[in-house]
């Protein structure tokens, strides 16, 4: 399993843990790189997040043997088997205990911005981790928790090698791990992006959770104004696009682009900014990568473009829980319309642009979602395509003719009339 980054394990790992948000659990994140994950997964719990800090004592001589670790609120946990097999000094591990508890007081301070830490008494604490290599931080950061009081222990990490897996199934109550691969050398390497987390990332994540401002409204709507680049793992591909997320939206539309297009069609963009200008999210993004699109032959391949539109779709429902449509262009359009023939599509509304609607095939009869189907007055060949395949759909339907219009809607105003009954269709189906 290949995350695309941490964000994206957070959010998988979050599904993974959905059976526990009747225990009203705590999650804590691992410095540095843990944290992303964890506010991924106490966003999805509607839980409260804060960072374990944990500090473990090397053996002076031998620093990556651990004889122990430490944690805030003075909780020490010393292995007295190593300490008397090492035959250690009191005086050398008291040295190495002080130096270690003055880092564990300045990162603690550092990453709370003076917050008091979260009480674990008598709570389910969920401790997470972007990945486990040897899983001794992780071990160690179970046993500082359950000694602050956490009356069950559960240890989730999106990666690790089996053997670390199979020892750490008893440092923890639960242990959730995701994947588990054979040929595991790094945790890195099952990231597309595993970027270094920089302190001020923590510092900021943990702190809109304490303020609630990681909080999605009812609606699932942005408080303020999204514009980002995103990076969606789709049937193991790598996409990219782009998030906006007018503030207090309540529906997005995903554009699934034609042939010999892209999210860099002015075409779309213009028909996108009509509906953000309507306070409707969009995700413009590419189903191929740039590789493939040099072969022509894949804008045809409607299936794999419907699997990775429809993987990208639970991906943005990660992200807000607002309903969903789609905008598709020629066979774009014919991606979209198969996407939504699924059973569990739960698609609000399909819009399509000069699409070939007729390569979805006999798939169109199973669409439940509202169509319309837009085609330019002398674009005849197209306009055939779309009458029959208006005739298909068992669906809510409606074709508009845009009078004079050729395929790419280049005449003046045609694009407005399109970006025009766009915006109203997907407002009646998505919004009203």
């Amino acid at each position: 399993m290949l995350f695309t980054d941490r964000t994206d394990a957070g959010q998988r790992l979050a599904e993974a843990l959905r059976h526990l948000e009747g225990e009203d659990p705590v999650v804590l994140g691992l410095p540095r790189g843990g944290v992303p994950v964890a506010y991924q997964v106490a966003r999805a719990l509607g839980a409260p997040l804060d960072v374990i800090v944990v500090r473990k004592l090397g053996v002076p001589y031998q620093r990556e043997l651990g004889f122990g670790a430490i944690g805030e609120g003075g909780v020490r946990v010393i292995s007295d088997d190593i300490v008397r097999r090492g035959r250690l000094e009191q005086a050398d591990l008291a040295s190495v205990e002080q130096a270690e508890a003055a880092e564990l007081t300045r990162q603690a301070h550092r990453f709370r911005d003076g917050r008091p830490r979260l009480d674990l008494a008598g709570r389910t604490a969920i401790v997470v981790d972007d990945g486990i290599a040897t899983g001794a931080t992780a071990a160690a950061a179970c046993e500082v928790v359950r000694a602050q009081g956490a009356a069950r222990v559960v240890l989730a990490v999106p990666v690790a090698p089996p053997d670390a897996a199979q020892r750490l199934r008893d440092a923890a109550d639960e242990f959730v791990c995701l994947s588990t691969p054979f040929g595991f050398s790094a945790v890195g390497e099952w990231y597309q992006d595993f970027s270094q987390t920089p302190d001020d990332e923590v510092v900021s994540l943990l702190a809109r959770a304490a303020d609630g401002t990681d909080a999605d409204t009812d609606a699932g709507a942005a408080d303020a104004d999204v514009a980002e680049e995103v990076a969606i793992d789709a049937c193991g591909v790598r996409l990219t696009g782009d998030l906006n997320l007018p503030a207090g939206a309540k529906a997005i539309v995903m554009f699934a682009h034609g042939s010999g297009s892209s999210r860099h069609s002015p075409r779309n963009r213009h028909v996108a900014e009509a509906l953000n200008r309507a306070g409707l999210g969009t995700l413009l993004f590419d189903l191929l990568t740039p590789a493939e699109e040099a072969n022509r032959a894949n804008v045809f391949a409607i299936e794999t473009l419907a699997d990775r539109l429809t993987d990208a779709t639970e991906w943005l429902r990660g992200r807000a829980a607002v309903p969903i449509g789609y905008f598709g262009a020629s066979t774009g359009a014919a991606a979209a319309l198969r996407a939504a023939s699924s059973p569990d599509a739960d698609i609000g509304a399909v819009v399509s642009r000069g699409g070939r609607p007729d390569l979805a095939g006999p798939l169109l009869a199973g669409v439940r979602a509202p169509t319309l189907l837009i085609v330019g007055g002398n674009d005849p060949q197209v306009l055939d395509l779309n009458r029959a395949a208006e005739a298909a759909l068992r669906c809510e339907s409606h074709l508009e003719v845009v009078p004079g219009a050729t395929h790419l809607f280049e005449e003046p105003g045609a694009l407005d009339q399109v970006a025009e009954l766009a915006r109203d269709w997907f407002l009646g189906h998505l919004v009203g």
